[in-house]
Parts: structure tokens; C-alpha cells; sequence
């Protein structure tokens, strides 16, 4: 019994596809955002300490160095030899294109690596970048735009001070999808002010606009954000994890078997998170929702 006998994960999609394994390796090209850089906002959203997603965030070192060390831990699990570069840190196309086309192409430039994965924001994707990712998919490139959207409540994305409303993600997965670019979406479940129907409602929203991928994520508490400050002071209560694990598969049952899960969970070190502490727990809740989904004799799509 294993998660990808239920839901349509991106690992086995890969797999079905290339005909072997593909892994992502996690690559830091030292961007901001503009919540941070005063732009739109100083600080970021009340949640983000970035170290959180992207552990090696602090020091970026060159491209071709960190997928070489990519490649060396993934030696350790698999017998991989195709890798996608996955731009993670902070807003991947918050720079001038120029500069975007030369850090892509250094990834690109690897002959192990068929194709990008590039995180960002919904307010971030202009036209010129959006052409510049469909040319290397017009190449034969595998490339993923992950808009990093959270909730479909601009009231929701106002308190947690995101710095976009959801009508840049509608356009962006417009756009996007105009230049057949597949997008992957992330859900933050548990945000402050949210309850179950408020993922449901969320995730119905993106789905109407015809996403390709989705990840889920619960909430951390790490530490050095507002968000850390609102939970000392008793403004926000955690997501339990059983709670978690329930709304989580209460999405994956309503979520079209052909758009392909990304991550249905996610973890933060030790040395920053604060609660809950079993967003450390990373194969306990993967198992707790295959188990889920087990027990209700359900999978993937079947409410969809």
C-alpha cells in the first residue's frame, strides 16, 4: 500500500513518461521577491522564512556546483540519471529576462537535465518570461511553471500579507496555458482564518482554470516571521496533523485523476521550525494519507 497506488504522483509520472526516474534538484539562483525588496512590501508574507523551503537559501553558490551536489545525495536514494532543475528560492523570474534566459541555460546546458521547474509568484510571469519558458518547451524541454498561490481568498491572502489577490493568478494561468506552459499550483493548508471549506472552495476555484499540477503544503511555524510572533501570542492555533491528513484527502478525492500531485506534504528542519512538530514527520503523514484513503475505499478523482 503506497501513495501512488491512490493518487497520480508527479515521481511515477515522470517514470511512466521517461521510461526511468526523474528527480528534481533544488537550485537557489539568489533571487527576492517583491514583498521583500519593497516593491510591493518589506518582510514578506507572515509566514515566510525561506530557509524553510529552501534550507541552502543563505549562500547560493553556482548552478552547475549545486546540481552537482543535487546529484550526489539523489545517488545515495536512486539510480536516477535524468533530473530536472527545480528554481526554488524566493521569485524565479523576478529579474530582466536576459538574466533569467543565461541562469536557465546554465542549468540547461547539463546534459542530465531534461527540462526546469520554476518556482515564482502569480504577479511575477510576465509575457516575455512566459515565451522565453515556452521556447525551451518548444525544444523539447520538460518545463513546469509553480505558481505559488496558497488560497483563492484574496481576504486570506490580505492577512497573511501575500501582496497579490487572486486575480494575478487567473491571469497568469491564462497566460500560461495560452503558450501550453503546465502549471503547478500550491495550496497552503491551515492558514490563519481558514477551515476545511476554505481548501475545497480554494482548490475548486484553480481547478475551473484548468491547472496541471498541484501541491499541497500544511502551515510551519518557523521562526523569525509574524507568523511565529501570532502564534506566541495566541493569535493562531496550528492545524493538528489527523486534521491535516483529512482535508488533504478530502481535496485529493475532488482533484481530476489526470492532474498529477506534486507534494502532498511538506517539512521544515528542526533548527527553524517551531510548530507543529509533525511537519518534521514527513513519512508519517504521507502514510497517514494513503491510509486515509485506504480506509475510505477511495482514491484520487473519485468526487471529482
Amino acid at each position: 500500500m503506497v501513495l501512488s497506488d491512490y493518487v497520480t504522483t508527479f515521481g511515477q509520472d515522470l517514470l511512466r513518461r521517461y521510461g526511468e526516474r526523474v528527480h528534481k534538484i533544488t537550485i537557489n539562483a539568489g533571487f527576492t521577491c517583491p514583498n521583500r525588496d519593497g516593491a510591493k512590501g518589506r518582510g514578506g508574507c507572515t509566514f515566510c522564512n525561506n530557509a524553510s523551503f529552501s534550507p541552502s537559501s543563505r549562500q547560493p553558490i553556482p548552478i552547475t556546483e549545486q546540481l552537482q551536489s543535487g546529484r550526489q545525495v539523489i545517488a545515495k536514494r536512486t539510480k536516477a540519471k535524468k533530473f530536472l532543475a527545480y528554481f526554488q528560492a524566493y521569485t524565479n523570474t523576478y529579474a530582466d529576462v536576459q538574466y533569467l534566459m543565461e541562469i536557465y541555460e546554465q542549468a540547461l546546458s547539463e546534459p542530465d537535465i531534461v527540462g526546469l521547474s520554476i518556482g515564482t509568484r502569480p504577479d511575477c510571469v510576465p509575457e516575455s518570461v512566459l515565451d522565453l519558458l515556452a521556447s525551451y518547451r518548444d525544444r523539447g524541454y520538460e518545463i513546469w511553471l509553480e505558481l505559488g498561490l496558497q488560497s483563492a481568498f484574496d481576504t486570506t491572502l490580505e492577512r497573511i500579507n501575500r501582496g497579490h489577490g487572486f486575480a494575478e493568478y487567473q491571469q497568469a494561468i491564462r497566460a500560461a496555458k495560452l503558450r501550453d506552459i503546465p502549471v503547478c499550483t500550491h495550496i497552503i493548508i491551515g492558514l490563519p482564518g481558514e477551515e476545511r471549506q476554505h481548501n475545497l472552495t480554494s482548490l475548486e476555484r484553480i481547478l475551473e482554470l484548468g491547472v496541471d499540477g498541484l501541491k499541497l503544503h500544511p502551515l510551519h511555524v518557523v521562526k523569525h516571521t509574524v507568523l511565529a510572533k501570532q502564534w506566541r501570542e495566541g493569535e493562531y492555533k496550528p492545524l493538528a496533523k489527523l486534521d491535516y491528513i483529512a482535508i488533504a484527502t478530502d481535496m485529493i478525492e475532488r482533484t481530476p485523476a489526470d492532474i498529477v500531485y506534486h507534494r502532498v506534504t511538506a517539512t521544515a528542519s528542526n533548527d527553524i521550525l517551531l510548530t507543529p512538530g509533525w511537519c518534521n514527520e514527513k513519512w508519517t503523514v504521507l502514510n497517514g494519507i494513503t491510509t486515509e484513503l485506504h480506509q475510505r475505499n477511495s482514491k484520487q478523482g473519485i468526487k471529482a
